[in-house]
């Protein structure tokens, strides 16, 4: 019997909530953006409120992190798949550092208060997290 591969995800903690829950974004390297939007390197908060679109578009190659770090492919944050994650939960899950996960670093303040503005301004984010953020 084969043994399934473990899920792998990464994510970005926005905030961590009375040390068990964290509020969290997914990155991803998939490009949802509409068409209609030309270039995002204008402003890396791409919002669309008619269509309840939100989207924090990372570059590649941009360094993200104090420790000179950056994704290699271009990346969007979405504003639609911010969400709480207990912590106690992804210990089970992931209790390894180095093994079952990777810490890469933490966002520089820059970065980290766009996506902060963007989400908190965000049509598409749910109104719980606003008040979070």
């Amino acid at each position: 019997m084969a043994i399934p591969p473990k899920l792998s995800f990464s994510f970005i903690v926005l905030k961590v909530m009375d040390e068990k829950v964290v509020l969290a974004t997914l990155p991803s390297s998939q490009d949802y953006v509409p068409a209609t939007i030309v270039d995002a390197d204008v402003s890396p908060c791409i919002e669309i409120p008619n269509a309840n679109f939100s989207c924090y578009f990372l570059k590649a190659e941009r360094i993200v992190t104090t420790n000179d770090w950056a994704f290699s492919k271009d990346t969007f944050l979405y504003g639609h798949q911010l969400d709480a994650y207990e912590i106690a939960t992804l210990q089970d899950i992931y209790p390894i550092e180095g093994i079952d996960y990777e810490y890469i670093g933490t966002l520089s303040s820059d970065v980290f208060n766009e996506i902060i503005t963007c989400f908190r301004n965000s049509a598409s984010v749910k109104r719980k997290y606003k008040r979070l953020l």
